[in-house]
């Protein structure tokens, strides 16, 4: 929270721009960088697909969310990291299981899985979204083995599955003493007995992750990976309104919802993630270890029989990477070389002024 309220003000320092031809000046103070502020993703966001441009493969893909009953949220709240790496473990593996069954496809798939947290109106709900190829590198590394457009596994299939590896995950955490078990929330299955009743319960209930049709190409899958690498709870442009009666945001479908300024706080911080969480995760082809080898090879079998207007354009690895204000002038549209004043001027960065009072004002927070 201290470095969302610091981002670009004073407090953390900055510069001051002139205007070449008229002279006019704006100060500008730097971001925090911190990865759950909403003003600070857009350029990261933007560096993070730049670098992953290489890994996307010339094929279909699908788009799979894995869910959890609404039971399990409570112990996930208090089992932050445990919940989120045993969701990460049971996900990939129920995916990468399903790739090698004979039976469904007999292929090594690849993914990359981003964890989220929230709700539209931000309440706790983790889950995970899968970009996942629509298809695999054989067993021997020598053909590709397309999947279908439409279908990729069962989907009651894939739930079995998860359930299964979620629910067994939690029982050995339990048995490891590793789990919290506080509060009122998850205090009455402390006990072993009841807890393996809550788990019993848990197996009767239907889980229900879900796939979202498939992409054309790599540019779209491209273009759809961005919405959900980097994004945060909530971003600046949904909140609406902020006086006595609370802070009103935007929700779904046109729709919006008013909740009083610390019930809004504290649905934010819910989604804070623990210090040096990995949300971003590789698997299969995708992963670090296959990416100059099988992840090559499927590239190599792909392109062989892939029309050249599928193909991804190529890229000079030796070209420089663009300047920061060029990259938010192509996904902005705002340019902060311009004057914005006299609209023909070039923005030109110099020091601030060491007797600028905004710089050296007592930080009393």
């Amino acid at each position: 929270m201290r470095d969302i309220e610091r981002c670009r003000t004073p407090a953390l320092g900055g510069h001051l721009d002139v205007c070449d031809s008229c002279g006019h000046q704006v100060p500008a103070y730097n971001s925090c960088r911190n990865r759950h502020c909403p003003k600070c993703q857009a350029l990261e966001q933007d560096e993070w697909l730049r670098r992953r441009i290489e890994r996307i493969l010339p094929t279909h893909y699908f788009h799979v969310v894995f869910t959890v009953p609404a039971e399990l949220r409570a112990l996930a709240l208090y089992n932050r990291e445990i919940f989120f790496d045993l969701l990460f473990a049971a996900a990939s593996a129920t995916l990468l299981e399903l790739g090698r069954d004979p039976r469904r496809l007999g292929a090594q798939l690849g993914f990359t899985a981003v964890l989220h947290t929230w709700t539209r109106d931000l309440r706790f709900h983790p889950h995970l979204h899968c970009i996942v190829t629509g298809g695999g590198l054989g067993r021997e590394g020598d053909r590709w083995i397309p999947a279908r457009r439409r279908y990729l596994f069962p989907l009651k299939v894939i739930a079995i599955l998860l359930r299964g590896k979620v629910l067994d995950g939690l029982r050995r955490a339990y048995d490891d003493g590793t789990l919290v078990l506080a509060g009122p929330a998850c205090a009455h299955i402390a006990d072993a007995s009841a807890f393996a009743g809550f788990l019993a319960r848990l197996r009767r209930i239907e889980w229900l992750p879900y796939v979202k049709p498939t992409f054309a190409g790599p540019h779209q899958v491209f273009e759809y990976l961005g919405r959900y690498t980097h994004r945060t709870g909530i971003s600046n442009r949904r909140l609406l309104a902020l006086d006595e009666g609370g802070v009103t945001f935007a929700t779904k479908g046109g729709k919006a919802v008013t909740v009083a300024a610390h019930e809004f706080i504290r649905r934010f911080l819910l989604h804070v993630l623990p210090a040096g969480f990995v949300k971003i995760r590789h698997y299969g082809l995708m992963a670090s270890g296959n990416a100059t080898t099988r992840l090559e090879v499927a590239r190599a079998l792909l392109r062989a029989e892939t029309p050249p207007s599928c193909e991804q354009p190529a890229t000079d690895p030796s070209a420089p990477a663009p300047d920061w204000r060029e990259r938010l002038l192509r996904l902005t549209g705002i340019d902060l070389s311009r004057c914005p004043c006299c609209k023909t001027g070039r923005m030109v960065r110099r020091a601030l002024p060491a007797e600028t009072p905004a710089l050296h004002r007592k930080d009393t927070s």
